[in-house]
């Protein structure tokens, strides 16, 4: 019986720690994903050598540069209509490690604006993303996030093949 109350208190314990880790809220939880694959893209661009942008892991699919316009301006897109705001200029045509570090940058600014103002109060409030009618703010920002992570997911094989670790799987420190 001691045993088990030792392990019962310790099971109990952990799960408490782990619970007192996570965010308190829902706006708190995207902002937290958001800053999670803005980080790993920030770095995941900057460790991609320049003469890589062009690179495709197979001939079939878009250049590593490509990818991360798409990424880019997806972005750029969503947090633009949440925020009501003007998208910024497009990537698309970059091909260039610079130019596209730089959109990036233009296109975070404009999802640092949004994940900076956004609170709970934001969950019920909806915005209009085209054919698919109106959407909460959440919804909107939680599919950026995971077509972001999907994305960084396809460029972290780009990586793998020129030898590079991906950010994501740096060892922590």
């Amino acid at each position: 019986m001691n045993r088990f109350s030792t392990l019962i208190t310790t099971v109990v314990l952990a799960g408490s720690a782990a619970l007192a880790q996570q965010p308190a809220t829902e706006a708190a939880a995207l902002k937290a994903s958001y800053n999670g694959i803005k980080n790993n893209l920030s770095k995941m661009a900057a460790k991609m050598p320049e003469d890589a942008y062009s690179f495709k892991a197979t001939p079939e699919l878009r250049t590593f540069g490509a990818v991360l316009a798409h990424v880019i301006d997806s972005q750029g897109r969503t947090c633009a209509a949440v925020a009501g705001a003007s998208m910024p200029e497009s990537a698309a045509s970059k091909s260039a490690k610079a130019d596209l570090v730089a959109a990036m940058k233009a296109s975070f600014d404009v999802c640092d604006g949004v994940f900076s103002a956004l609170s709970d109060e934001d969950a019920g409030k909806t915005v209009s993303m085209g054919r698919g009618g109106p959407r909460s703010k959440f919804a909107v920002l939680w599919g950026m996030i995971a077509h972001d992570n999907e994305q960084y997911g396809y460029l972290s094989i780009y990586l793998r093949l020129k030898g590079i670790v991906p950010p994501s799987s740096e060892p922590r420190q």
